[in-house]
């Protein structure tokens, strides 16, 4: 095994990245095989995707926060409060379109503030602001709709936001989130902001006696979070339409499971923008599959459960024998 991670060309791709990419296409050709080969549809396919694309975005924001050492478990709710909240602008308050797609990932923008404000300046855990948000982010959603669920219009309604998700049957939202991930992979490698939120995870004390303002850089990671997420929004209404207030939570943990499968520990200062989207499209494949099957998403609930006590136990493994 050791002589397999020491060759060039695996060093350079990552071995991680290798077995991850070797799973998706086993589980491809298991479910495939399961299903008699009505998986291999190109409808089948295309609904995965409609899912990896707002878990993709969900992914790529909370990879920044548990890269400094935190957690957001309120991604999914604000998700939903940023799709309602703009979605009832779009139809009732009559804004136009591309107002109501800002206001997505303004209302996303706001809960990252909000949590990195309270996390890195007061000092507050990152498990009870994100709780806390939470709770906030379903109250707000269902106050400012009057608890009303919100149904985005389609294609043919004026709805070219839908584009952003697929046209015709090419998955343009697989596009997008492949450039979304290469910024996000340059932003947190290749910067001095990316750089300071991964040291923040590794050795948080060592940077602040550095005399590095280390609540700015942890601020920024969660207004990140947020940015993302409020797209995420916009890709979950242009592949689904309708949204009912109260919901989101079942997100959270698919998205972290994204994450800390492809790399990212949960102890911070490691991350693999990479991993995560690959992370998320075996996420997205496995609700697919199992869908296909013929069990119910509670399945998947249970095998994502474990998914992330697995990676979490593996990533505990190897920091003990890397000390």
């Amino acid at each position: 095994m050791e002589k397999i991670k020491q060759n060039p060309i695996v060093k350079k791709i990552g071995f991680n990245r290798i077995v991850l990419i070797c799973v998706l296409i086993l589980m491809y050709l298991l479910f495939c095989l399961s299903t008699g080969g009505k998986f291999a549809g190109l409808p089948r396919i295309l609904s995965a995707l409609n899912y990896a694309y707002f878990l993709g975005f969900l992914s790529l924001g909370v990879t920044f926060v548990i890269a400094t050492g935190g957690i957001d478990f309120s991604i999914g709710p604000v998700m939903f409060c940023s799709a309602l909240i703009s979605g009832y602008c779009l139809t009732s308050l009559k804004v136009p379109m591309v107002l109501a797609l800002l206001i997505s990932i303004l209302v996303g923008l706001c809960f990252g503030i909000f949590n990195g404000y309270l996390v890195a300046y007061w000092s507050v855990p990152p498990f009870i602001v994100s709780m806390a948000s939470m709770n906030i982010a379903k109250g707000v959603a269902s106050v400012f709709t009057k608890t009303q669920s919100v149904s985005w219009p389609q294609a043919a309604d004026g709805g070219w936001f839908r584009k952003l998700v697929k046209i015709g049957n090419f998955p343009m939202g697989l596009i997008i989130l492949i450039v979304a991930a290469i910024i996000c992979a340059c932003l947190l490698n290749k910067t001095k902001a990316g750089r300071y939120i991964l040291c923040l995870g590794s050795n948080r004390e060592a940077v602040r006696l550095s005399g590095v303002n280390t609540k700015k850089w942890e601020m920024l990671a969660y207004v990140i979070c947020g940015i993302l997420v409020g797209i995420a929004a916009i890709f979950f209404v242009g592949a689904y339409t309708t949204v009912q207030p109260g919901y989101g939570d079942q997100y959270n943990n698919e998205a972290i499971a994204g994450c800390v499968m492809g790399g990212t520990s949960m102890a911070g200062g490691l991350a693999s923008i990479s991993g995560t989207l690959i992370g998320v499209l075996i996420i997205a494949l496995l609700q697919e599959g199992i869908l296909a099957l013929g069990f119910t998403k509670d399945y998947q609930l249970i095998i994502t459960g474990v998914i992330v006590i697995v990676a979490v136990y593996a990533d505990v493994v190897a920091r003990r024998r890397k000390n």
